[in-house]
């Protein structure tokens, strides 16, 4: 895989989140574990990556877990050590930087490591934490190559730890209640079933994400992979071929990286499957149409909250951090061999449909097969 100096790396992040990036001064949650605060049925967890979604919502939802707390963080930047240390009680022992990040094997008070990092960086820290023999858990996408999946999903298994990928809607209502609708053919078999996910990315061209180096593509590197998510889950089936297209309209820019892109697919049942992500126009969809009635979300990947309705009427759960949910899961999937909702397998699965999709769009939009039954990850 290219290598990128961590140099390189820092100066790009601190370009690309700003202010967004630090802690906030908002006082510590009186719940949760935190620290090297720590019980028998609770794993630490290191947050390896500072940015955003580590500080605003990992973070905090890591003080309301019941199977898991945060322990330790790994980052380039002095300051956040310091904020951090203070807001969550984190001792310099467990402190990490990029550079001596390996030590943290020697961390007994660290369980899992969850990587939340820019994806070129995905494969080197997961194999690394493996080695370290941490649990992993991945954030999406898994990697910037099926290469990489597979590179992570050995380490993973000779050093004989767990792995999961943060794919928080699986821990969260109304996409289990989805899952079921499809699993017990409620309305029927799916006709037609489409999913967008996109969100307008117009504020700061520097963000590491229109940076093909760091982030491996645009749009569907990030919430192309929630569409192609509700698409498998909302029909209960792996595709058997994609045929995609790519647009911009401001390719002044998205210099480096693809804007939006649509693709169809086709379902082993005759399902038709239609997906939209874009970092230019606001959308988060799932739409199924049956035999016997319809279901959708809307919105049906954003954060809390979500919102879901069917030709029967209104789905009505209640909603809590998706996040708390996914990893209070896989520190039981560690603790008690509960089933993992997001495995490698899953990661890797979805990046073979992301690497179709480009390919079809390189070879002037042809139709791509895809041979995924051997996988047996349905997400249903």
């Amino acid at each position: 895989m290219k290598k990128i100096s961590r140099r390189t790396f820092n100066k790009t992040l601190s370009k690309g989140l700003g202010g967004a990036a630090l802690v906030s001064s908002m006082p510590l949650a009186a719940c949760g574990l935190n620290g090297t605060s720590k019980n028998q049925n609770s794993l630490g967890i290191a947050l390896v990556g500072l940015g955003s979604y580590s500080t605003y919502q990992l973070a905090p939802a890591l003080q309301d877990t019941h199977y898991c707390h945060l322990v330790g963080i790994v980052t380039g930047t002095p300051e956040k050590e310091q904020q951090w240390a203070k807001r969550y009680n984190i001792p310099k022992t467990h402190i990490y930087n990029y550079e001596n990040f390996d030590a943290i094997a020697q961390n007994d008070d660290i369980d899992i490591v969850y990587v939340v990092l820019p994806n070129s960086m995905h494969a080197d820290f997961s194999i690394r934490a493996a080695k370290a023999g941490k649990h992993v858990i991945c954030e999406k996408p898994m990697a910037m190559n099926v290469e990489e999946c597979n590179a992570i999903i050995d380490a993973c298994n000779k050093a004989q730890v767990k792995l999961g990928i943060g794919y928080r809607l699986h821990s969260e209502p109304y996409t289990q209640e989805v899952k079921r609708l499809v699993r017990e053919k409620t309305f029927g078999n799916i006709n037609y079933i489409s999913a967008d996910a996109a969100y307008q990315s117009l504020t700061n061209p520097n963000q590491w994400r229109l940076n093909k180096s760091l982030s491996g593509g645009g749009a569907l590197m990030n919430m192309g992979v929630y569409s192609i998510q509700s698409l498998i889950y909302g029909s209960g089936q792996n595709p058997v071929s994609v045929t995609a297209q790519e647009f911009s309209t401001r390719p002044d820019y998205f210099k480096d990286t693809d804007e939006t892109i649509t693709a169809q697919f086709e379902f082993p049942s005759g399902t038709v499957g239609q997906m939209m992500t874009s970092h230019n126009v606001r959308a988060n969809r799932l739409f199924a149409s049956c035999d016997k009635g319809w279901f959708e979300l809307d919105p049906a990947s954003t954060y809390i909250p979500l919102a879901g309705r069917t030709s029967r009427g209104e789905l009505n759960f209640p909603q809590e951090s998706q996040q708390k949910l996914q990893m209070d899961d896989f520190a039981r999937h560690v603790l008690e061999g509960t089933p993992n909702k997001a495995p490698g397998e899953m990661g890797k699965r979805d990046m073979i449909i992301v690497e179709a999709i480009y390919n079809s769009i390189a070879g002037g939009n042809k139709k791509i097969a895809l041979d995924l039954g051997h996988m047996g990850i349905t997400d249903s």
